[in-house]
């Protein structure tokens, strides 16, 4: 069977290539740090192996609007066109040509509608910065074939928080049951607290820090409970008018599995956004232990999971360390 390699978790900003890989004089003066830190994350994945990526996102209304958007969609197509040229002009985005993996995509559409699951999918997707950003920050030779699906997080009425994270613990299940000798890495994007064109988009911070913090320690520790607790799309839209994207990443802790802790966390707070990035391995060898140790050192991030405290620069008293994570059979993991 197909083995499950690594899941990674991240915010997408589409001005990341641009703001490192312009010349020196036109970087901004986070550019170094976001690189070090996005480069650091990369290593994680590497360190995998992967064959094949199954990687989630969602249309920014670039192929789908109002008069038909899918609630949850997967490609099946032999390549992906990439990028939209509002996203060349606004961003600076390069264009990408993906290999797709038909028999994955195939096995994928049947497995998660055997799961009630009824997907839509199209021979014809084109894909946007939701994918093209993780291609770029975390494999950016784009060498691998990819199973891309779609979710949607614009267009109400949305999926529940809770369907998003039953859709994650599906993809877990069909990728465990491919007849394949395949290493697997899942790889979704979503957002924090997030304002697009209303009045908190431009602030110090992101517009809703606490439940930033919040969200890294839920999705670090593998705490489905207190996010589905939590989170309603009332709260998320009281966080900021973008931040229902949340819901991608609660669908990525669903693939790593209820109880989880990440192997590898780390954030960055810029100037209107936080930017997270988590890595867990479900089958974690060695030399990816060594790689998160490894990228935490380079990145100033932690090889395991993060508090609220952590992410949010306060002191962690006595006493209050994350507890351990455990897996579905409860052993420490």
């Amino acid at each position: 069977m197909a083995q499950l390699t690594a899941v990674l978790a991240s915010t997408h900003h589409p001005f990341y290539y641009k703001a490192t890989t312009s010349p020196p004089e036109d970087r901004p003066p986070f550019a170094a740090d976001w690189q070090r830190k996005v480069e650091a994350y990369r290593s994680t994945l590497t360190a995998a192996e992967p064959d094949v990526l199954v990687m989630v996102g969602a249309d920014h209304f670039h192929q789908f609007f109002l008069d038909g958007y899918p609630q949850f969609l997967i490609g099946k197509a032999p390549r992906y066109d990439a990028t939209f040229y509002n996203e060349i002009r606004e961003f600076g985005l390069p264009t990408y040509l993906l290999q797709g993996h038909e028999e994955l995509s195939g096995y994928m559409l049947q497995g998660l509608m055997d799961r009630d699951f009824d997907m839509a999918f199209s021979h014809e997707l084109k894909i946007d910065h939701s994918i093209i950003c993780p291609i770029i920050t975390v494999r950016p030779d784009a060498d691998l074939p990819v199973v891309p699906i779609y979710t949607n997080i614009f267009a109400p009425p949305m999926p529940s928080p809770r369907r998003f994270y039953q859709l994650g613990r599906a993809i877990r299940e069909v990728i465990d049951a491919f007849p394949s000798d395949l290493r697997v890495a899942a790889i979704g994007t979503g957002h924090l607290s997030l304002e697009l064109g209303g009045p908190r988009q431009f602030g110090e911070h992101g517009p809703d820090a606490q439940f930033d913090a919040d969200a890294i320690e839920w999705l670090s520790t593998g705490n489905v409970d207190a996010i589905l607790e939590n989170v309603t799309h009332e709260s998320l839209a009281g966080a900021g008018n973008a931040t229902a994207g949340f819901m991608d990443l609660l669908l990525m802790a669903g693939i790593a599995g209820p109880g989880v802790e990440a192997a590898y966390t780390d954030q960055l707070d810029l100037f209107h956004t936080r930017e997270m990035y988590i890595t867990w391995n479900p089958n974690q060898t060695p030399q990816q232990s060594d790689a998160a140790r490894r990228a935490a050192d380079v990145s100033g991030g932690v090889a395991g999971a993060m508090t609220a405290a952590q992410v949010l620069g306060e002191p962690v008293a006595p006493g209050a360390a994350v507890e351990p994570a455990v897996d579905e059979a409860g052993a420490i993991v």
